[in-house]
């Protein structure tokens, strides 16, 4: 008969959660210790979707700017992927182990109780050794992201796995000092937070007030009072086409089979290359042999070029051409006559974005094309005027998106200060440890030996 396996004592497991000393990253506290991950877990549960319906989180869901769920779907029970499995609960975190630098990492709080999560996610459930939101941001702390980054393997969806984040080190304070920590955390989190959303708030405003200020060109307003000053009206601006005032061409893209064909002086515009900008260079070239035996052309600075198709918001988009180059065939190249000034046109484009999209053809893919840019319709001012609508939106445009590059840069700083705090925190250097708290290696003993008792 095979002899009953004799359970391990608290001191033996306390023993096996412990992290020895050359295995640990960095100097912590005296009353501090390194820890597994596992040591301060709970098993994660599995559970089967039930009932008619149920609510489901998966990788989609998690808001990974703000670390926090942002939708969560109700799904049908018989449609339940195979990847729901693992339950959650209030007071859990999820982090996911499918390209965790992604930091696709969230908090449950009572509004997602007894959802059920993707097996994507560790739901990592607090012990009694830890404090959930210490947790929380210990899981959001780069020294965790980048330490399981590590152990990231794998092509198509590069994950780490169940083991290598059970032993993953941990920096525990006493329960009391983590409280502290959490505290001085998110008191000045909350700060930081709110100068976030004050930055986000006029991030979010930048569309609007761009398509104001486009709206006003458009519409003359922008320049009544230049028009007024020489005694004109809008009767003088002139409705016609883009095809009318502009001679309208295509490129082409020479045969890959031939590398020689790529590896020419002749700059060649992609469709991914435009974007709402001056293109002063071009990620490929190709030879004069193959501009002269393919349909591409070669284009002259002072075209406008427009994206035919393209993936996401490409199509629609326009660009100044400012070197010599040709195009793929996924372009549409515009040379305005004497009666356009090309920078009234790339604004226009701007202005109808959203219309001329709508004029789309296709079935799988949608695109434009050279005619319908063609019959597209334009109302012409003087060139004059033309070129001081321009030279007001480039302006006004060129503040205002040099403003949102700034609200950008301050938004990454504000991420990088609250990295620092984390990392602070999490070596004792936010002068919130207790010298009267009992030692983390004790309360774990005390846990364990509760465990043990029941």
């Amino acid at each position: 008969m095979a002899r009953k396996k004799q359970a391990k004592t608290p001191e033996q497991r306390l023993g096996e959660a412990l992290v020895p000393c050359e295995e640990q990253p960095y100097a912590v506290p005296d009353n501090w210790c390194w820890v597994r991950a596992s040591a301060v877990l709970k098993p994660m549960e599995t559970a089967n979707p039930s009932g008619k319906s149920f609510d489901y989180i998966d990788i989609d869901a998690i808001d990974n700017k703000a670390q926090a769920i942002r939708e969560v779907k109700t799904l049908p029970v018989e449609k339940a992927p195979s990847r729901a499995k693992r339950k959650v609960h209030d007071g859990d975190t999820l982090f996911s182990m499918v390209r965790p630098y992604l930091r696709n990492i969230a908090y449950v709080d009572s509004s997602h109780d007894d959802c059920i999560a993707s097996t994507g996610f560790y739901v990592c459930s607090p012990n009694a050794a830890i404090d959930r939101r210490y947790l929380y941001h210990l899981l959001c702390s780069n020294y965790t992201v980048n330490g399981l980054t590590s152990f990231m393997k794998g092509d198509n969806s590069p994950s780490i796995k169940k083991g290598d984040f059970d032993s993953f080190p941990l920096p525990l304070p006493p329960l009391a000092e983590q409280r502290r920590i959490v505290e001085r955390v998110e008191g000045l989190f909350a700060k930081l937070d709110g100068a976030s959303q004050a930055l986000n708030e006029m991030i979010g405003g930048s569309e609007e007030r761009r398509s104001s200020m486009l709206r006003s060109a458009f519409n003359g307003d922008l320049t009544a009072r230049w028009r007024a000053k020489r005694g004109m009206g809008l009767d003088s601006w002139e409705r016609t086409t883009i095809g009318k005032c502009c001679r309208v061409g295509s490129g082409g893209t020479p045969s890959r089979k031939n590398p020689a064909n790529y590896a020419g002086v002749i700059s060649w515009v992609k469709t991914g290359e435009i974007n709402w900008n001056c293109i002063v260079e071009t990620e490929e070239h190709i030879s004069q042999d193959a501009l002269e035996t393919s349909s591409a052309k070669l284009y002259q600075p002072g075209a406008v070029l427009v994206a035919m198709y393209g993936m996401g918001q490409t199509r629609g988009k326009a660009a100044l051409l400012e070197i010599p180059a040709a195009t793929n065939q996924a372009v549409c190249v515009l040379e305005p006559d004497e009666r356009l000034d090309r920078r009234y046109l790339y604004y226009f484009f701007m202005r109808n974005y959203w219309d001329i999209r709508e004029q789309s053809i296709g079935g799988n893919q949608l695109n434009l094309s050279g005619t319908i840019i063609k019959q597209y319709e334009i109302c012409l001012p003087s060139i004059e005027e033309q070129r001081a609508i321009a030279d007001v939106l480039e302006i006004a445009l060129g503040k205002e998106d040099l403003a949102t590059s700034v609200a950008i840069e301050r938004l990454e700083s504000i991420q990088a200060i609250k990295q620092r705090i984390l990392s602070d925190a999490l070596r004792g250097r936010l002068d919130t440890n207790g010298s009267d708290d009992s030692s983390a290696k004790e309360q774990l003993l005390e846990m364990l030996e509760h465990q043990s008792a029941n």
